[in-house]
């Protein structure tokens, strides 16, 4: 634990005390995330925003249209159906194997501290790295007009890490449960309503620091278009929930533009 001190900041984030941890879990359970800001020291921010910036020219760049399902349009419906709706993703990513070995960012990521709060707070019993080389710890820039569309998580989960806001907008919005992906209910008019206007989501104006744990699976959001020439330089913590899973290749093509 000695170690991490320096790096989480312990008044707002104690992980091994019960009651915090506790509350943090039912505030994911109540309202679909939980928010931690000022997670990092503010020296332990400054240097991993410095060791971001390092490694961007190294970044993996992509500009991708997909509709919110996150699958291929279906030709057995219109091509104005919202399930064929194309929105557009982009940012540029760098994969774990680019981030040096001694970073802050491998340290919390692989603390048996770290990853026993974030399990109790999802209400599993443990979590792991990914096997491959690449998914585990990633880091995301987004330049100006870069931004996230709307669509619902593959995964169960995510844990971010929010290094640096930007001028104006990168702003997280979400509509909690939208769909029941377990009983197949897509939700085609819940989703036409959030990208035609007529249901509100709720925003995040995340500050920098800030640990942000959320269920994406069934609740669609976004990251608004960035603004101003300061990038948004977000970190996501990845694991499984099974041991020795890695990322699908197709996956790791489209983040990443390589295998390993």
């Amino acid at each position: 634990m000695k170690a991490l001190e320096n790096i989480i900041d312990f008044r707002a984030c104690p992980l091994d005390d019960e009651t915090f941890v506790r509350c943090c879990h039912r505030k994911l359970v109540s309202k679909g995330v939980a928010t931690i800001p000022g997670f990092l020291t503010p020296t332990a921010r400054k240097i991993l925003i410095s060791e971001a910036n390092a490694r961007h020219p190294d970044a993996f760049h992509t500009t991708t249209p997909h509709n919110v399902y996150l699958t291929k349009p279906d030709p057995t419906l219109s091509r104005d159906h919202i399930y064929n709706h194309q929105v557009i993703s982009s940012k540029a990513c760098i994969a774990t194997d680019q981030i040096p070995a001694n970073s802050a960012l491998k340290l919390i990521y692989c603390s048996s501290e770290f990853r026993q709060f974030a399990a109790y707070v999802l209400g599993v019993e443990k979590l792991y790295e990914y096997a491959d080389s690449l998914s585990s710890i990633n880091v995301h820039y987004a330049g100006e007009g870069k931004e996230l569309g709307w669509h619902f998580d593959n995964s169960a989960f995510a844990i971010t890490l929010l290094l640096q806001a930007p001028e104006g907008g990168g702003t997280f919005e979400f509509v909690r449960d939208l769909r029941n992906s377990e009983q197949g209910n897509m939700n085609f008019a819940g989703v036409a309503d959030v990208i035609e206007g007529r249901i509100k989501p709720t925003s995040l104006n995340l500050q920098p620091g800030t640990l942000m744990i959320f269920r994406g699976r069934n609740s669609m959001h976004r990251v608004t278009p960035t603004i101003g020439e300061k990038t948004r330089i977000l970190v996501v913590f990845a694991y499984n929930q099974e041991y020795g899973i890695s990322l699908s290749e197709p996956a790791r093509m489209t983040f990443f533009g390589r295998l390993s």
